[in-house]
């Protein structure tokens, strides 16, 4: 109480302040996060591929092996399927940069044709001929030339990507002890890491196994209709799956070029329509439903995230927005207790997973009844039966007991 008597000060900030604080402490990290993106986008997508193997490192220890073979085997997984995949992608950068430039004179045609339309359709030639230089095949190829050049380039970061690698993968072993010291001092922070990392998993699962199909279709059916470089567009078809919503407009253009210049607008057409009978079903109408209740985040939040982190890391951030989005929900949402309120506006449910059991079972038992009751109606009972209690068949009457004898000391009733 102050000297004189007054009632307590009240030393809460106003809450506008508050906000305004908030917002300007989230505008300093997100500027700082994009100026190192290098190192998040790296750093984040070998934690990504160790959680993701890290299974098989369990199931070795529990059958029995030592802690050393454990980890190699596990190294070793990490860098075969990050091998692969960037072998599978040199190579078909490297396919692209030699097919495209055959492919020149096609590409000339179609551009002298579409000018002569629309210049009869009363479209300057001064718009016209800006509109054939940016047009220009040979750019194009010169572009996927520079691209295929900078691969190069990248050595220094594959280096730190591949140590990084082996010591996150060398240090898995004890992940486990880790989260336990953890669960011993903020129990809701390991709920919340264990939650990630299994949500993770589903979603690369999921993830892989629709873009395996959805590759090996894409490869059948351009293959079937004369598409130059089938399995490269197959391979582009597997990696823009990761990236959700988007992935199949991304997939379908370059191989719709390649049908426009192979085949004119029909066969472009062709390829447009098969992708959509097969990408769009597989990845935009079946493929959200197994994620939604992989990650249990809503189909609105993982675009919303997908456009904020793709603008944040670039591409990588893109590939990575579910797993990045999960992070974020387990540090600031599944840890707090009083977020609830988060939690309901990221979930794919409008009830939370409690709930919809408990609806899920007065459902059932509701149902139940209702049967219940249809059966008894269709099917009354005798007047006189009663029901069961052993195993629920009617039960009929049974012989009559005999009449009580009259008491000495009554009156005798003579009939």
């Amino acid at each position: 109480m102050p000297a004189n008597g007054a009632g307590p000060r009240n030393s809460a900030l106003p809450r506008a302040l508050v906000v305004l604080v908030g917002a300007a402490a989230v505008v300093v990290v997100l500027a700082g996060t994009q100026a190192v993106a290098w190192l998040i986008g790296p750093a984040f997508m070998a934690l990504i591929i160790v959680i993701a193997v890290a299974p098989v490192q369990s199931r070795l220890r529990r059958a029995g092996w030592p802690g050393w073979a454990t980890t190699l085997v596990l190294v070793v997984c990490v860098y075969a399927v990050l091998i692969v995949l960037a072998l599978g992608i040199l190579f078909s950068l490297a396919r692209l940069a030699t097919e495209v430039p055959k492919y020149a004179s096609q590409a000339d045609g179609l551009v002298s044709s579409l000018n002569a339309k629309l210049a009869q359709l009363g479209v300057g030639p001064d718009q016209l001929k800006e509109m054939a230089s940016s047009l220009n095949l040979g750019k194009l190829a010169g572009v996927l030339g520079a691209l295929l050049g900078s691969v190069a380039g990248l050595a220094t970061s594959l280096v730190f990507l591949l140590a990084l690698l082996l010591f996150l993968s060398a240090e898995a072993g004890g992940v486990g002890h880790r989260l336990a010291s953890i669960a011993a001092d903020r129990p809701r922070i390991k709920e919340a890491l264990d939650h990630f990392a299994w949500g993770t998993r589903q979603y690369l699962l999921v993830t892989t196994i629709f873009g395996l199909i959805v590759a090996v279709l894409d490869s059948i059916a351009l293959a079937l209709m004369g598409i130059p470089l089938a399995v490269t567009w197959g391979l582009l078809a597997f990696i823009t799956n990761y990236i959700p919503n988007v992935g199949f407009i991304i997939g379908v253009i370059p191989p719709a070029l390649m049908g426009l210049f192979v085949g004119g607008p029909t066969l472009a057409v062709a390829v447009v329509l098969v992708y959509c009978a097969l990408n769009f079903v597989i990845q935009s109408l079946i493929q959200p439903r197994f994620i939604g209740d992989a990650v249990g985040l809503s189909f609105t939040v993982t675009f919303v995230a997908l456009v904020f982190w793709a603008w944040l890391l670039g591409p990588l951030g893109a590939i990575l927005a579910i797993p990045l989005t999960l992070l974020v929900k387990a540090l600031l949402v599944d840890v707090d207790p009083k977020a609830g309120w988060a939690d309901a506006l990221l979930r794919s449910t409008p009830k939370n997973p409690e709930e919809a059991a408990a609806d899920e079972a007065a459902k059932a038992a509701r149902k139940a009844e209702k049967k219940a009751a249809r059966k008894a109606h269709r099917h009354p009972q005798p007047a006189g039966v009663a029901s069961g209690t052993d195993g629920g068949e009617p039960v009929g009457p049974g012989p009559a007991e005999p009449p009580e004898p009259p008491t000495r000391s009554g009156p005798q009733v003579t009939p």
